[in-house]
């Protein structure tokens, strides 16, 4: 056999393991369209919060209205729906241009990793909103979606882990500098959304 049919037959190989072992369907463009709804929210959610016209100083008794967090939860729970929609859409289109199934034992893998973080996560955020904590909650959403992501980071790309610890980074600059955790949301799931999607989509997707 040709050293060069033997480095296909190892490049075949070492494909087929990494299919069997990762979930690789994941769309970059479903993290870049996430990126930008968290945008739009993070607008929307200054526009709620700091309605005058003077910067974004910490202003805790706006946020301790009952309307202004019930607003604000309805933006939070309208973003994730929007960007857990299109992610599944992209995601399953990316799986049919790759002639693989979205649902296998390994993509159950990933999910329950990732629902064991987020699930504690949101329970926690719960608690908070209920204690009237809600100058962590920032913070907190951080935190626990880096962990997830960390956490699932196992069973699909390694670039998935960089972004779960850049959340969990900014998720404790946020819980030290409260009064700014619309700035902090903004960047991590804005932002690092947008910059981690168009890396992945050009790095993968192509």
């Amino acid at each position: 056999m040709k050293e060069k049919d033997i480095y296909s037959e190892l490049s075949s190989i070492r494909s087929l393991m990494e299919r069997s072992a990762k979930f690789i369907s994941l769309s970059g463009l479903s993290g870049v369209m996430a990126g930008i709804y968290a945008l739009l929210g993070a607008y929307t959610g200054y526009r709620i919060v700091y309605y005058e016209a003077s910067g974004l100083t910490y202003r805790e008794y706006y946020i301790d209205e009952y309307s202004i967090i019930f607003r604000l939860f309805m933006v939070a729970v309208t973003v994730l729906v929007f960007s857990i929609g299109t992610g599944i859409l992209l995601t399953v289109r990316n799986a049919r241009k790759k002639g693989e199934t979205v649902w296998n034992p390994v993509s159950r893998k990933l999910l329950l990793s990732l629902l064991i973080p987020l699930a504690a996560g949101g329970l926690f955020i719960l608690i908070l909103l209920y204690r009237g904590y809600y100058g962590i909650i920032a913070p907190a959403c951080l935190l626990f979606y880096g962990l997830a992501l960390v956490s699932g980071s196992h069973y699909t790309y390694p670039d998935v882990k960089w972004l779960g610890i850049c959340e969990i980074i900014l998720g404790l600059l946020a819980a030290l500098m409260p009064g700014y955790g619309l700035i902090f949301w903004t960047i991590g799931f804005g932002l690092l959304h947008i910059l981690y999607g168009s890396v992945m989509h050009f790095k993968y997707d192509r």
